[in-house]
């Protein structure tokens, strides 16, 4: 038990990954972890910190992402679907500003793998997501740091449907540009 499949995105670093499935009609079983599996596949991290949280439809959170503590991230989706999104933010990466989105639900029971110096949100497709997410370095309240979703020089293509309304958090309709960002951290 507890086989992986990974496969590589287009940006380098990011990776997605499916579980082995197990199933009857009692229903399934699945490792969501197993360092040595991770290791094996070139995810040698350790993780630190376990995440959970509870949206609704048209919740957008992000683009996050800590700036003097960053942290890779493996997140997943428990109940419901997201659409997950990261941003290389890694100062010389041949991708920097490009972005990869990765459709995460309850159903296809992939994940996300998310290295550090990336921002990272996602967007409730479903009625309701649980979304999980474990890390590698604690969370730092006074170490956040984000971009504005909308952004015209990132141009993510958010699967918004026709009438949904989104819902950011006060703080997430404040965040800045990836150009004032950039011309920061020179």
């Amino acid at each position: 038990m507890g086989k992986i499949n990974v496969e590589t995105c287009d940006i380098e670093g990011l990776k997605i990954i499916t579980p082995a499935v197990y199933g009857d009609t009692r229903g399934y079983f699945m490792e969501t972890y197993n360092y040595n599996d991770f290791k094996a596949a070139g995810i040698p991290e350790i993780f630190v910190q376990d995440n959970q949280s509870s949206s609704s439809k048209g919740v957008l959170r992000g683009l996050h992402f800590q700036i003097n503590f960053p942290q890779d991230k493996l997140v997943r989706v428990v109940a419901g679907e997201v659409f997950d999104v990261a941003v290389d933010l890694r100062p010389g990466s041949a991708t920097y500003g490009k972005w990869h989105g990765v459709l995460l639900s309850a159903e296809n029971k992939k994940q996300f793998f998310i290295p550090k110096n990336f921002a990272h949100g996602f967007l409730v497709l479903s009625d309701h997501a649980e979304f999980c997410y474990k890390c590698t370095d604690f969370y730092h309240p006074n170490d956040e740091g984000g971009l504005a979703y909308d952004d015209p020089d990132i141009a993510v293509e958010w699967p918004i449907p026709e009438g949904m309304e989104l819902n950011l958090s006060d703080k997430d309709k404040k965040w800045g540009s990836f150009r004032d960002y950039t011309e920061n951290r020179k």
